[in-house]
Parts: C-alpha cells; structure tokens; sequence
C-alpha cells in the first residue's frame, strides 16, 4: 500500500533519470507519493570528461577507486528503537544507497527495506544494472543539510524520517551503454517511514525529491 509522505507535486524522479523539481514539499503529508520511474538514462550531455573533485584523473566512471563502505559506527544508536536511532539509520540508509551507486554493490541494501518500499527497490535496481556492466559513478561526498522526525498518520509506521543531504557533482555512467553523464552536486530530500523489527530498522517506504544544491 502507498504510505502519506511526500505530497504527490514533491515527489520527483531521483537519480537516474534526474530531472529537477520545480516545486517544493512544503505542503501538507497527506497525498501517497506516486511511483518513481528511474529506468531511464539521464538527460544530459556528458562529454565522457573529467571526473568530479573526488575522482581520479580523467578516468571513465568504471575506472573510479573504490569506495569504502559507510561505517555504521559512524551513526551512534541506529541499532536502538529511538526516534534519534530512526534518524541516524535513514542517515546510513542514504549512505549505503549513494556508496551502492559507486561500487554496483546492493547486497547489504537489500536487507533494509520491505517489500513494501517500491521506491527503495526502484532504485536499487540500477545499482544491480551497474554491478552487472561494471560500471559506477566517480566517487562523491554526501553533506548532511537537515533531520528531523515527522508525525505518522493513522500508526502507518512507528516513526516517519524527513532527511536533506547534498551530494557532491560527479559523473553517471549511462545504462544503455551512451556517454556517461555530468552531474551537478545535488540537494536530495527523503521521507521515509520506518517500522522496528527484531533485527532492527527497516524502510517500510519512501519519497524522494531533489534539485541543484
């Protein structure tokens, strides 16, 4: 079932695909966020140049370094039933998600949403598309903006996270085998909610928006 986080008008298509929003998420959660359609190469250009500040010479997107894995003893109590533990977990849910676009990795991903999230699995499915071709995006840094907890509607999750975090310019291979494409550093906005489990957090579904930072 599609869960109240995003207000339909807020819920842009995310990563591949990426197209920014005209319009903002002020509205009221009311409205289940349609589905998010990432299948698509992106639009732009990509001249197959440099890589981003983080990259290595001018190295194609497949043959960026490795990236280590977001620690998650770098986010304090996401392992507790807190709303500060929900927060830090969304934290190193974005992490893992952004680090599985630079290393086509998704395994431990795919442990921390239900079946439920249809956006979370919509956007995993690239990061198996690029393990399989062996591509990857030059490496990034991710820069946290805002956190906080959200109300829950109608007891829809045990706890509802909105989450901000600019992710550094880098470069996107594309999908269909064209030219790998430029992007700007971009400012992404998540509502998850979230439901406790007895092995922890799980991401029961999602909204996701973003534009230029």
């Amino acid at each position: 079932m599609p869960r109240r986080l995003l207000s339909a008008a807020a819920a842009c298509t995310l990563l591949l695909g990426l197209a920014a929003c005209g319009e903002g998420g002020d509205g009221p959660v009311t409205t289940p966020p349609p589905s998010i359609d990432i299948a698509g190469p992106s639009d732009g250009g990509g001249d197959g140049g440099g890589a981003s500040d983080g990259g290595g010479d001018e190295a194609s997107p497949s043959a960026a370094p490795e990236v280590p894995a977001p620690d998650p003893a770098d986010y304090p109590g996401m392992d507790k039933n807190t709303e500060e533990g929900a927060q830090q977990f969304t934290r190193y849910f974005f992490a893992l998600l952004i680090w599985g676009y630079q290393t086509g990795e998704s395994a431990d991903l795919e442990t921390l949403y239900s079946d439920n999230c249809q956006t979370c699995e919509s956007n995993v499915e690239p990061i198996r598309k690029y393990g399989d071709m062996g591509e990857k995006w030059t490496p990034v840094t991710i820069e946290d903006v805002a956190v906080e907890n959200l109300p829950v509607a109608d007891n829809e999750f045990d706890v509802a996270v909105h989450y901000e975090a600019i992710v550094s310019e880098h470069d996107e291979p594309s999908l269909d085998g064209g030219e790998p494409s430029k992007l700007p550093a971009l400012h992404y906005r998540i509502q998850s909610g979230l439901v406790w489990t007895e092995d922890g957090w799980l991401v029961d579904d999602a909204a996701l928006e973003l534009d230029a930072a």
